[in-house]
């Protein structure tokens, strides 16, 4: 997607979206101290630092933390916080890093400025070109259940085979599996969902 269907596609669902977002940071506010928005420093196209959005789900003073070693029954997540992950409400926020320029709907998930490891490899692999997005083809094929090297696979094919049908494939799988609440956190190998064969009437172009 282009960098004018992103910033116009944020704007229409933030105006939509307005009313649900105002409830969940009243909410967010009345169930912990601490503000509504958490804010945290991430890695951006070409490495460059930006500040990313969300609606905090822990309590204040957590340190940042991939979300790969954050397990289902944190002592640090509020009351309020596992619900707005199980349905990926507490993104939303992200709408103003794409209206920012920060970010675009799909592209790979913007790392942690203490994740060296994942930084190092997506600069040498060139994934690091690419604008990080709030999902992605690897948030589909795994998420916080496959490894850094198998992110940046993935986040490589999508830099090599990106087209609008790849988005839209992408768009609905993030959709279905946020709906289904799969993947959020690390779990046995055997309930990892994945895609691992090309979709059957998928453009054979991706």
């Amino acid at each position: 997607m282009n960098c004018l269907v992103n910033v116009v596609g944020a704007i229409v669902l933030l105006v939509v979206l307005a009313p649900l977002m105002v409830l969940v940071a009243l909410a967010v506010r009345l169930d912990s101290s601490g503000p509504a928005i958490f804010k945290q420093t991430r890695v951006g196209q070409f490495d460059r630092y930006f500040t990313l959005y969300k609606f905090r789900t822990m309590h204040v003073g957590t340190p940042d933390l991939p979300s790969e070693v954050v397990s289902k029954d944190d002592y640090r997540f509020t009351r309020l916080g596992k619900l707005l992950r199980r349905f990926s409400i507490d993104e939303l926020p992200q709408l103003f890093n794409i209206i920012r320029g920060d970010m675009n709907f799909i592209g790979p998930r913007p790392a942690l400025y203490n994740q060296y490891d994942l930084i190092a490899m997506r600069k040498k692999t060139g994934v690091n070109r690419l604008k990080p997005g709030v999902t992605g083809w690897a948030q589909v094929n795994g998420r916080e259940n496959i490894s850094l090297e198998r992110k940046v696979e993935l986040d490589k094919y999508y830099s090599e085979n990106c087209s609008w049908w790849l988005d839209l494939m992408i768009i609905w799988l993030t959709i279905v599996r946020s709906l289904r609440g799969v993947n959020l956190y690390k779990e046995k190998s055997g309930q990892i969902e994945t895609i691992t064969e090309q979709p059957k009437n998928f453009p054979s172009s991706l």
